[in-house]
């Protein structure tokens, strides 16, 4: 029988062979080799230490694979009867399994001549496992995927059958541990370049949840794996089978799901201090969480890291990001202070470009923006040609933003002249960014250069093709300020046609009053109703966690409704309807302006 872990050493280096206490030099049998006389030097193993046939094709094979001979080694370990190997290997172990039945008051001898035995099985197990194992790689190394994946699970089905209770933890010598590591850990990885997924799917879960004896690192990097399969293969695998589940244990429910619950795993590993810090984790968990928008969750797996894991201008930029994802915009904008703070990272362009974004949603803070927009414009060099033009973008935002709380007309006028001027400056850098294409829609809009904005609006429109609400609203509205109410209505009910039943709502209340202005009260009565029952479904549906992704800044809310109602009523002369749809929208806001202001007309 063969050491694999202490007694045979790496052929490269030390140019013998060791087993049972006996070596050999390697040059006779690579002579041999080089001869083809496969036979001649596998007899040679055999009698010289005294190994069978499967342990000597293994070790053959293992001193042709290290030569960098494939092919040959290859050769060599077809010839490995692995069934025949485990049949012998089996008895041992269920000798040693039942061992603990036997009395307390048994000789010392026997129970060392069981261990002996025990070790020897063990040796033997682990170099012809590792022949198998290394035939896999070979096959690897020929991109012969699939063959490789079938040896591969040869190995662990052996194993299986070997220790049909599991690994013992700390009763398998190395060698063979680190063998049946390595073989767990490269299974799935040939599945995927077998491009058969399902098979790698299942190896990835064969490889978490069944009794390996695997180190933390070696655990952690298939976890990872397997979460990055899950996020980016396309396929999706449901949830574990019934077998694997366990009472009472959460169970995901999609891949998305699965990934971010291996990657928590990982996380708390590294808070615990049994892994490494590995900052990739971090990123495939941002990128996980973002798609669920449930940032709050990745805030806090961010606030709980150990100091000194992350530069302190790096957590606090991603808990802005954080932050500002999930709508807490003041505190993200505190922590990007600290980080852009001349004694920190004054020139970061991220942080530059966040901090102007927050800012340029909101009046107040554009003048902030505005430095932080032309302070990530000057360092951004040729060949940041984009992130140029993204500040000037912002740049463009917080000076319109600025413009709408001057104190006089012409500070106005000449914020919104250079807000223009950025914007265009924007476009020349970015022909085809639509989300610039759109800022200078609104822009011309809100200076009554309809022409242009008419023609931003439809290049939006085009550009996007229709998936976006704000484009078509943007452009039935512009069409109104022309007094081109049917052409607005017809790209209304375009727009409807395009539009997910859920986000309708902006467009339903823009219907209705462009009935209103074309004398349709009755049509606008009817939109109006539509309207009503749907933002009652979506209330009771998603209650006050309902996420809208597309409109951000003109939610239709119910009060909004029975107010429009109202008016309408009131213009009819139905005063008993005005009287219920005031009493309604007094039920939601009791004190407004708009209800006092309907009232006194009633």
């Amino acid at each position: 029988m063969a050491d694999a872990d202490s007694q045979s050493q790496e052929c490269e280096t030390v140019r013998e062979l060791c087993a049972n206490g006996v070596c050999i030099k390697t040059t006779e049998v690579e002579a041999k080799l080089d001869e083809g006389n496969i036979q001649e030097a596998e007899s040679s193993l055999r009698e010289g230490l005294s190994l069978n046939f499967e342990e000597a094709r293994a070790l053959l094979g293992k001193l042709e694979y290290h030569r960098g001979n494939v092919e040959g080694a290859l050769r060599v370990f077809d010839g490995i009867d692995l069934q025949a190997a485990i049949q012998r290997l089996q008895p041992s172990t269920n000798e040693n399994s039942n061992s603990s039945a036997v009395s307390s008051s048994s000789s010392t001898s026997s129970k060392r001549g069981r261990g002996t035995r025990d070790s020897q099985h063990q040796h033997a197990a682990s170099l012809v496992l590792e022949g198998v194992y290394l035939k896999a790689k070979s096959l690897q190394k020929l991109s012969r995927f699939s063959e490789a994946a079938q040896n591969c699970t040869n190995v662990l089905d052996a194993v299986g059958r070997i220790f049909p209770q599991g690994i013992p933890e700390g009763q398998v010598e190395n060698r063979l541990q680190e063998t049946i590591s390595q073989a767990v850990e490269l299974l799935p990885e040939l599945w995927k370049l077998a491009g058969n997924y399902q098979e790698a799917m299942s190896a990835y879960r064969r490889a978490l949840l069944q009794s390996w004896n695997l180190d933390n690192a070696c655990c952690a990097r298939i976890q990872k794996a397997f979460a990055v399969f899950l996020l980016h293969s396309g396929l999706e695998a449901g949830p574990p089978s019934l077998g694997a589940q366990v009472d009472g244990a959460y169970v995901p429910k999609n891949n998305l799901e699965e990934a971010i619950l291996l990657l928590m795993v990982l996380m708390r590993k590294i808070h615990q201090g049994t892994i490494q810090w590995d900052p990739s984790v971090m990123d495939h968990l941002m990128y996980a969480l973002s798609l669920c928008n449930q940032t709050p969750v990745l805030s806090k797996q961010l606030e709980e890291l150990k100091p000194g894991v992350l530069h302190r201008t790096e957590r606090w930029n991603a808990l802005a990001l954080s932050y500002s994802a999930a709508g807490q915009n003041k505190a993200a904008l505190n922590l990007l202070r600290k980080s852009l703070h001349k004694h920190e990272r004054p020139d970061d362009l991220t942080a530059l470009l966040l901090a102007a974004k927050i800012c340029s949603e909101d009046s107040h803070l554009a003048a902030e923006g505005v430095g932080y927009a032309q302070r990530a414009i000057n360092n951004a060099h040729g060949e940041d040609a984009h992130l140029k033009g993204v500040g000037l973008r912002m740049l463009g935002l917080c000076l319109g933003k600025q413009a709408k709380v001057s104190s006089s007309d012409f500070e106005r006028s000449r914020l919104q002249s250079e807000a223009l001027k950025s914007l265009d400056a924007a476009i020349s850098l970015e022909q085809d960014n639509a989300d610039i294409i759109f800022e200078l829609g609104l822009h011309y809009a809100e200076q009554r250069n309809l022409k242009a904005a008419l023609s931003y609006a439809k290049k939006y429109v085009d550009l996007t093709g229709g998936s976006v609400l704000k484009g078509w609203r943007l452009l039935a509205l512009v069409l109104s300020a022309q007094q081109r109410f049917s052409e607005a209505q017809v790209v209304t009910d375009a727009a409807l046609d395009e539009t997910a039943k859920w986000e309708q709502g902006p467009l339903l209340r823009l219907k209705a009053k462009l009935e209103t202005s074309q004398s349709r009260p009755m049509d606008a009565i009817q939109t109006y109703r539509y309207l009503l029952a749907l933002v009652q479904a979506q209330r009771k549906s998603f209650g006050p966690l309902k996420i809208d992704f597309q409109v951000d800044d003109d939610k239709v809310n119910e009060f909004e409704v029975w107010h429009g109602l109202a008016n309408l009523y009131s213009s009819l002369s139905h005063w008993k309807d005005v009287e219920v749809c005031l009493k309604k929208a007094r039920e939601m806001k009791q004190y407004s302006a708009e209800l006092l202001h309907t009232e006194g007309k009633f």
